[in-house]
């Protein structure tokens, strides 16, 4: 119950700070945010182990099916994702799988020194489906 209240909180920081955005590939629905670490509730932070910083970022994603009913379910997938600043940096942003209950997501950890715009490139891979590729920008501020 502990760490759903966690998961909860998270999920409400991340969708006030920025609003969380989707794409669409077929049934599949990916859902990521990403956002400067120093925005985590204190308790959430120290739950998930994560840094709370202005210049570390984190990238939550989880990836949905749709059922029959049109009412989407979390599934596991491989997430493989790299960023890049404004400088042309390029960095991995190593993503690991967090199981609670029914819920599956994905957390990234990345550094950001802004202002700063970000272009993160994700490969979503499900079995039985094709390679998803989606490409996303993040804006960081002071």
């Amino acid at each position: 119950m502990k760490r759903l209240l966690a998961v909860l909180c998270l999920c409400s920081v991340a969708a006030v700070a920025h609003a969380e955005i989707s794409q669409k590939f077929g049934t599949l629905e990916v859902h990521y945010n990403a956002m400067t670490t120093d925005e985590l509730l204190p308790e959430v932070a120290r739950t998930y182990k994560i840094e709370r910083s202005k210049t570390r970022g984190l990238l939550t994603m989880s990836v949905l099916r749709q059922n029959k009913v049109g009412v989407g379910v979390p599934i596991p997938a491989k997430l493989t994702v790299y960023v890049t600043n404004l400088s042309e940096q390029l960095a991995s942003v190593p993503m690991r799988e967090v199981k609670e209950g029914a819920a599956i997501y994905y957390l990234g950890e990345f550094r950001v020194a802004p202002p700063d715009t970000l272009k993160f490139k994700a490969t979503v891979e499900v079995p039985g489906e094709p390679a998803h590729v989606m490409n996303f920008d993040q804006k960081f501020y002071k």
